[in-house]
C-alpha cells in the first residue's frame, strides 16, 4: 500500500501535496480502509477499489478513520523471492534444524520405564496354578 502511494505521489504532483500532509499516516489509511471494508459487509475487493479508498483517505481533509478492528487481512498476491532470499531462507532452516537437534542431544537420556499395563496383562502359566 505504502509503495503504491509513494509511486502515485512521484507521478502526480497534486497527490504529492496531499500525501505530504503530516496529520495523516499510512497506518491511519489502512485503518480507514479496514473500517470501510467492514461497513460494506463484502469479503472481497479488487486492488483498484482498495487503492481508490487509500487515495480517498489522502484527498479528504476531514475524514473519520474509525476504531481499530480486530481482524485478519488476506491478500491473494504471491511473493517472489530473489535467489539471495531463497538461499537465506534455506540457511535459516538448516540452522534452526541443527539447533533443534543439538538441543535434543544435550538433553539427558532417561531410561524407559516399563508400563504398568504390560505387567498387569501377563497371563499365568500352567506352573503358576
Amino acid at each position: 500500500m505504502k509503495a503504491y502511494l509513494e509511486e502515485r505521489a512521484e507521478n502526480d504532483a497534486l497527490f504529492a501535496v496531499r500525501f505530504a500532509n503530516p496529520s495523516k499516516s499510512v497506518e491511519d489509511c489502512v485503518q480507514f480502509i479496514i473500517n470501510q471494508v467492514w461497513k460494506s459487509g463484502c469479503n472481497g475487493f479488487e486492488d483498484a477499489e482498495i487503492y481508490g479508498m487509500a487515495v480517498h483517505y489522502w484527498e479528504e481533509n476531514e475524514i473519520e478513520v474509525g476504531n481499530p478492528i480486530n481482524c485478519k487481512v488476506v491478500v491473494n498476491h504471491t511473493v517472489e523471492l530473489t535467489e539471495e532470499e531463497k538461499e537465506q531462507a534455506r540457511q535459516d532452516a538448516i540452522n534452526k534444524l541443527r539447533d533443534e537437534e543439538m538441543a535434543k542431544m544435550r538433553r539427558p537420556s532417561q531410561p524407559k520405564k516399563a508400563s504398568e499395563k504390560e505387567t498387569a496383562n501377563v497371563q499365568p502359566s500352567l506352573f503358576d496354578l
